[in-house]
């Protein structure tokens, strides 16, 4: 595989990571610390519990990325989905570690790496398909985060893309500007 495309590839995906942890966090910066243990019904989870999960999976996942299975031994993924945590501040720190696991063993692959096989549940994937796999993961579970902080917001909800009526403002402030080779992850 060509080198600079893989480079390309990991510096793309990499923002992407960035982009969906950045959301995560200023969603869940606009609420109120008992909004974040909020659960709509039985079947539904609270944001706290959505971080739980992640974090899980974060440390599960990452954690020895290339010489073990990402599927721990170690991970209790049924606890994940048990409410235990009392405060913001216990919450951030899962987020903050489970995001700091995945970025140590991230920044460790290498453009030769993505073609190596690396296994999740004893299944093989490619450096590549892990990643792809677990970028998908993370953005469906911000997606929740986000949907859910809207939803529990009392007060104005700050937009965290596009404002609702705001596409014809929105463009004609992209297209007054020369093109370049921004990307969209760099107004977050």
């Amino acid at each position: 595989m060509d080198i600079e495309i893989n480079n390309v590839y990991l510096e793309n995906i990499g923002k992407l990571f960035r982009y969906y942890k950045k959301l995560g966090e200023q969603a869940i910066d606009q609420l109120e610390e008992e909004q974040l243990f909020e659960a709509f019904n039985k079947n539904s989870n609270s944001i706290a519990v959505v971080i739980k999960h992640l974090w899980g999976n974060m440390l599960s996942r990452w954690t020895h990325f290339f010489t073990s299975d990402g599927e721990k031994e170690w991970r209790d993924r049924d606890a994940e989905f048990e409410n235990d945590m009392k405060s913001r501040e216990e919450l951030m720190f899962k987020w903050n570690e489970g995001w700091d696991c995945f970025f140590t063993a991230f920044n460790s692959i290498n453009p030769e790496d993505l073609l190596s096989i690396v296994y999740i549940r004893n299944e093989a994937h490619t450096v590549m398909e892990a990643l792809n796999r677990q970028l998908a993961h993370y953005a469906y579970h911000v997606g929740q985060i986000i949907f859910a902080a809207k939803l529990l917001k009392r007060k104005e909800w700050v937009s965290l893309s596009v404002p609702k009526n705001k596409s014809k403002e929105y463009n004609e402030k992209k297209f007054s500007i020369e093109k370049d080779l921004s990307d969209f992850t760099d107004d977050v």
